[in-house]
């Protein structure tokens, strides 16, 4: 029994619409759990929805090897505009009028006071006109234009003066070179916020002398992103990668959104225009892109979250030399509670101590202005051997991982693309010391990517150091993907170290079978995991095979799960719970058995057909006895927390964990003030 993945991640996002809904969280929050919501919309229309539709039309006996049913596409249609309504009542009867009872207004498809209108005027004249490019719908329009992915227009209708000419023209809305909101001037100590969209409404008529603008309304198209490579790479994969970039937002029409007010006599004119499917069709709000709100101006820093300042471990600030405290003792850190700056520490050391000889690192998403990578350009220039396995099918981030891939290959780092049919998704570090005696090694294994910025609030977890297993296998690791030879591969064995391609899910699936050898002779048997996305067939066949045996499994999965618990005879043992919070959550736990038995594995891998099967992922056990009592912690927090966390139901329902009689307990501040304790 397997539930849908795309209702499943439906679901999920709908969790996200509830905080916004939630008046316990500070009302900028609020406003940012909408744009993620719209965000998370965006990418799915994007990513799933031309395949959901493609694959609900096939026959059933292909549907049969799938998930997919002929009325999956019905269900996805149906949650869709369901949870659209959901926010639109959120963002104007909740969050607009409390943005009002603190004196701000937010103009949203509302009247434009007087005394703004000339102040409008000039911002449009000044600021905004350049950048919009009306394209009249002609027979030739669509040799000349091709409306872009997530990009905003207007569709237009104008009549000529005689009125005997009705024409339609598409104005772009340049939020993406301008701010999407403007602060106007304040009237009676109220503060004033209007859309980019509005101001250009109010000033359509300049655009077109001699016609009358007869209508407006607001259009946005989706586009499938799926970059259509083959399976062998011929050529410079880099250049043949660019050149399909190029064409990603120029993709397939995936979602047309459009104005519900349109009549029906304009949307049929534009479907035909644009070749546009019924289904892929959908009414909205006067408003698009409202992922935007993440970007309202901030007038009340009070609305928003109290910042936490990330933890220092105080032994790493009394030294100065991150590579002399590891020879000591591994470094274990919590981000973003801890500070991420003992991994910039890392590799900033790394480029200049004379002693490092070698850097070897999988990058997968990196920072913009990423700290790490310009520190692996350092290191390459003071004469280091730098390898950088550089994963450029890394969706959305490719421009990027492309740019820092040539800055890179300037300053000399060795760069390895990506690996036919496998994504490196692992998010492993290595450096090399030599010494009189022998050389060390020092090693990363992190749950997250090597990116400071979404360190800042992504939950992840970071290993530093020097065992000599982990850095032997880690080397072995770096050593086949710079060579990519099959017959290393078969000889490579590992121990601590769990890799997908090679024994990931066999030390996965002894590791269940030993809970449920316990369980079957009468001892103490659970499972405790902590992961993104639960979708693997096989792996949640174990866990129903565990359940029936009596092990307790408890299961935190932040977003897809096709494991569907407390089903009778399956998985009444089973219980899966979820938590969204101020952080998102990104570590993967997984912990087997108790007491002085247990073990404590963290690392980059989902239980995701993609993870275990076409990636290749790192895990590695946790021996040090602190580091897996935290751990253990870290998870028991978030299991009992009666704030934030949702338990999913049979038929997939959230119900929060509270009781009346109950201390709050909200997991994020919960680890946070005991991490603080350590200290």
């Amino acid at each position: 029994m397997f539930y849908n993945r795309d209702l499943s991640w439906l679901k999920f996002n709908y969790r996200v619409l509830q905080e916004a809904a939630d008046e316990t969280v500070p009302l900028y929050e609020r406003m940012k759990f909408l744009s993620i919501f719209s965000s998370n919309l965006d990418e799915f229309f994007r990513v799933r929805y031309s395949q959901i539709i493609t694959l609900s039309q096939l026959n059933k006996k292909i549907q049969q090897q799938t998930d997919i049913t002929n009325d999956l596409a019905e269900k996805v249609h149906e949650e869709i505009i369901n949870q659209q309504r959901q926010f639109g009542e959120i963002l104007t009867e909740q969050i607009i009028p409390s943005l009002k009872e603190n004196k701000i207004i937010f103009y949203y498809n509302t009247a434009i006071l007087q005394q703004h209108l000339i102040e409008i005027r000039e911002l449009f004249l000044s600021e905004i006109l350049s950048f919009i490019q009306p394209v009249f719908l002609d027979e030739n329009f669509i040799q000349r234009f091709l409306p872009e992915n997530n990009k905003l227009y207007f569709l237009i209708r104008l009549q000529t003066e005689d009125s005997r000419v009705l024409r339609y023209a598409i104005v772009n809305v340049p939020s993406e070179k301008l701010p999407r909101f403007f602060e106007l001037s304040a009237v009676n100590d109220f503060n004033y916020v209007i859309f980019i969209d509005d101001i250009i409404r109010e000033n359509l008529f300049r655009l077109f002398p001699g016609m009358q603008v007869e209508s407006c309304y607001s259009i946005k198209f989706n586009r499938d992103a799926e970059l259509d490579l083959d399976n062998e790479y011929s050529g410079d994969l880099l250049q043949k990668m660019e050149k399909q970039l190029r064409k990603r937002d120029f993709g397939a029409t995936s979602r047309f959104l459009y104005e519900q007010d349109m009549p029906t006599n304009t949307q049929l004119f534009i479907a035909s225009a644009f070749d546009l499917q019924f289904d892929e069709m959908f009414a909205g709000s006067r408003y698009h892109n409202l992922k935007d709100l993440a970007s309202f101006p901030v007038f009340d820093k009070q609305l928003a979250y109290n910042k936490q300042p990330p933890l220092a471990l105080s032994y790493l600030a009394d030294s100065g030399n991150i590579f002399r405290i590891l020879e000591e003792q591994d470094i274990l850190l919590h981000i973003p509670y801890n500070s991420y700056n003992p991994v910039l520490t890392f590799f900033n050391q790394a480029a200049i101590d004379p002693s490092v000889t070698a850097i070897y690192i999988t990058l997968y998403r990196v920072a913009t202005e990423s700290h790490v990578v310009n520190a692996l350009i350092s290191a390459a220039k003071n004469g280091k051997y730098v390898t950088a396995f550089v994963e450029i099918k890394a969706r959305f981030d490719e421009e990027n991982n492309i740019k820092w891939s040539r800055l890179m290959k300037d300053a000399g780092v060795k760069i390895i693309y990506s690996i036919p049919d496998i994504k490196v998704h692992s998010k492993t570090a290595l450096v090399v010391k030599q010494s009189l005696k022998e050389n060390v090694a020092y090693a990363i294994l992190s749950t997250g990517n090597f990116n400071e910025t979404t360190a800042k609030f992504y939950t992840d977890h970071v290993l530093m150091t020097t065992d000599k297993t982990i850095t032997a296998e880690l080397l072995q690791l770096f050593n086949f993907l710079r060579n990519n030879n099959e017959d290393a591969k078969r000889k490579l064995v590992f121990d601590r170290l769990l890799v997908s391609q090679f024994n990931m899910i066999n030390e996965f699936e002894r590791l269940i079978n030993e809970e449920i050898k316990k369980a079957e002779e009468g001892e103490p048997a659970i499972i405790r995991i902590k992961i993104n996305n639960l979708e693997e067939q096989s792996m949640i066949n174990l866990l129903y095979k565990a359940s029936k045996a009596g092990v307790k499994v408890h299961l935190i999965v932040r977003s897809i799960c096709c494991l569907v618990p407390h089903v009778a005879g399956l998985s009444e043992n089973i219980i899966v719970r979820r938590l969204i919070d101020r952080y998102l959550e990104h570590s993967r736990l997984f912990i087997f058995g108790a007491n002085d038995n247990v073990r404590v594995l963290m690392g980059s891998a989902d239980w995701m057909n993609r993870n275990l099967h076409h990636r290749i992922e790192v895990c590695v056990e946790i021996h040090d006895v602190r580091h897996k009592k935290e751990l253990i912690d870290y998870f028991d927090f978030q299991w009992n927390d009666n704030d934030k966390l949702v338990q999913l139901s049979a038929d997939f329902g959230q119900q929060k964990i509270t009781e009346a009689n109950d201390e709050k307990l909200n997991a994020q501040q919960a680890i946070y003030n005991y991490l603080q304790k350590q200290l």
